[in-house]
């Protein structure tokens, strides 16, 4: 049986872009690419957030690449990276980038939509929200 390719996969302290992975994912045989880009944004159910810290556990890497390996394997037609990024990140800050590039669009798109569901199931990273008001909490991404 034929898998997807996976291209890169990372959870890093560094800043992340959906248009540095993209090139890496894309080839000539491609007609779809599909990007995600987990933003920052200043609310979170009515609270206003200031900004955010996340923190990984050490086997998060391999967890992110099992996830990645299992979303290729189901879906042979697709090429595909995912990073998480980890760290103090500021309101506009991509937190999660993930491209997804296949022949045709709804390959690249129920494979992407997956990846980003099952790297928020089971990546153990957690969000540590700093709100406004002084106030925070801690959020894990675990679900």
């Amino acid at each position: 049986m034929s898998t997807g390719t996976v291209v890169t996969t990372g959870v890093i302290e560094s800043p992340i872009s959906t248009q540095e992975l993209e090139p890496q994912v894309l080839t000539d045989t491609c007609g779809a690419v599909v990007s995600f880009s987990g933003v920052i944004r200043d609310h979170d159910e009515g609270r206003g957030v200031a900004r955010l810290h996340y923190e990984s556990h050490p086997l998060a890497s391999t967890q992110i690449a099992e996830v990645a390996a299992d979303i290729a394997a189901r879906h042979p037609a697709v090429r595909l990276s995912v990073v998480h990024r980890v760290g103090d990140l500021e309101i506009g800050d991509v937190a999660l980038a993930a491209v997804v590039a296949s022949a045709h669009r709804k390959d690249s798109l129920l494979a992407c939509c997956e990846l980003i569901d099952e790297v928020k199931a089971r990546v153990a990273i957690w969000k540590h929200q700093h709100f406004s008001d002084g106030s925070d909490e801690w959020v894990g991404a675990l679900e």
